[in-house]
């Protein structure tokens, strides 16, 4: 199992750090106490040890200068331990300079969690150095903040990590008569299809019956209508990715939403999942 410890100085990005780490799959745990860290990650071993096999990258904690000083200073035997062990244990280390670490406390108006005791901001960042410097020492992945943006942030522990955001798409169809879906990224609006609705035989099913399939397939405009949703799709949802979307919803609707939206919805599915994309689908008008 792959353990990451994500430490480093408060301002530098470490809550940045570690959602860009869920995202990519691992399960975080933020401000852990250091005295509970052998004891999660092996029952987290365990755990997947008696699933027989990892549905995750593994685990990320994140450690700040709260922590006992002795208790920081043995972190560096117990990484040694857990390796030991077999857990894959690795120190990300995030820093920035004490200017640029004074300024975004001032404009977050966020307290450092060292300024009590009569510490002011910058003997609290001078302090907490001294307490994390055993940690940056042996950090395994060291990232300099000070000249980077949350974007950049995100993208340069995802370079570093090799792992890569893969958007979980949702598509949904609906009837316009019972109004938009809230929430969605893009609507597409297929009422200029041809409606099985009109043909009697076909008006009590939906469109994941084989008669309302074959209807609309005959159609030239219907396959039309679908590759160009596809490659607006194809071209895009990478995109989309890129910039650390994490679930992206599509609406597809017609009058009723039960024959022309949910026929496209069900081809687009099977052409997203084809491509390797994770792909949920509802349909909101039928039972």
């Amino acid at each position: 199992m792959d353990l990451l410890i994500v430490s480093g100085l408060s301002g530098a990005g470490k809550t940045v750090a570690l959602r860009t780490l869920e995202d990519i799959g691992y399960y975080c745990i933020d401000n852990l106490p250091l005295f509970l860290l052998r004891e999660l990650a092996l029952g987290l071993r365990r755990t997947h040890l008696n699933a027989g096999t990892e549905t995750r990258q593994g685990a990320a904690v994140g450690i700040d200068a709260r922590n006992q000083p002795d208790v920081l200073a043995d972190l560096p035997r117990l990484s040694d331990e857990l390796r030991e062990q077999g857990i894959a244990c690795r120190i990300i280390f995030l820093h920035a300079d004490t200017h640029t670490l004074i300024r975004r406390f001032s404009e977050t108006r966020r307290k450092h969690p060292l300024t009590g005791g009569g510490l002011s901001l910058a003997e609290a960042i001078e302090r907490e150095c001294e307490l994390l410097e055993p940690l940056g020492r042996i950090a395994e992945i060291r990232i300099d903040t000070t000249h980077t943006n949350v974007h950049e942030l995100r993208d340069l522990v995802r370079e570093r990590l090799g792992g890569a955001v893969q958007a979980a798409v949702l598509l949904q169809s609906f009837g316009f008569k019972n109004g938009v879906p809230e929430g969605v990224d893009f609507v597409f609006d297929v009422r200029c299809l041809p409606n099985p609705h009109w043909q009697e035989d076909l008006r009590r099913l939906s469109g994941r019956d084989t008669p309302v399939i074959a209807f609309l397939e005959r159609s030239p405009e219907v396959g039309e209508m679908c590759a160009d949703m596809q490659g607006f799709l194809d071209r895009w949802i990478p995109r989309f990715e890129t910039d650390g979307r994490s679930y992206l919803t599509i609406a597809v609707g017609c009058t009723g939403g039960q024959h022309r939206s949910v026929y496209v919805v069900e081809s687009l599915s099977r052409h997203l999942q084809a491509q390797g994309h994770r792909v949920l689908v509802r349909h909101r008008e039928l039972p």
